[in-house]
């Protein structure tokens, strides 16, 4: 099992797609590693030598944030726009969707399931 950025690759599986169990690689970057590193994308993961895993690491290490630092820059991203208290950061404080979507029906999964209002009573059907 080959292990890079810290990610236990999934056992038989391509490396197209194993890869994209890395966070910050989807399926493009990983065609892209895969092609700078002369490695076919239908390769099974099991199937990897050393020297590809060496290959591999060495293309994330000086091309790619990838992991923690990724993980890391998103949340400095976020606090920052908390930190200046605009629009954005106001919204991810609240908890509420930030890129203008409506919230006056739908939104459930930024606002968490509905909580009963203490005056409001359900229609009765008909």
């Amino acid at each position: 099992m080959a292990r890079i950025a810290g990610v236990d690759l999934p056992r038989n599986k391509r490396m197209e797609i194993a890869l994209t169990y890395i966070y910050g690689i989807g399926r493009k970057t990983a065609q892209d590693i895969l092609r700078a590193a002369n490695i076919d994308f239908g390769t099974n993961s099991d199937n990897l030598t050393e020297d590809e895993v060496k290959r591999i690491r060495e293309i994330l290490d000086a091309n790619y944030k990838v992991e923690g630092d990724l993980r890391r820059e998103v949340n400095m991203s976020i606090k920052r726009l908390m930190d200046l208290k605009c629009y954005r950061g106001i919204r991810h404080m609240k908890g509420l969707p930030v890129r203008g979507q409506r919230t006056h029906t739908n939104a459930r999964t930024r606002k968490g399931p509905r909580r009963a209002t203490v005056g409001k009573k359900q229609k009765a059907g008909k």
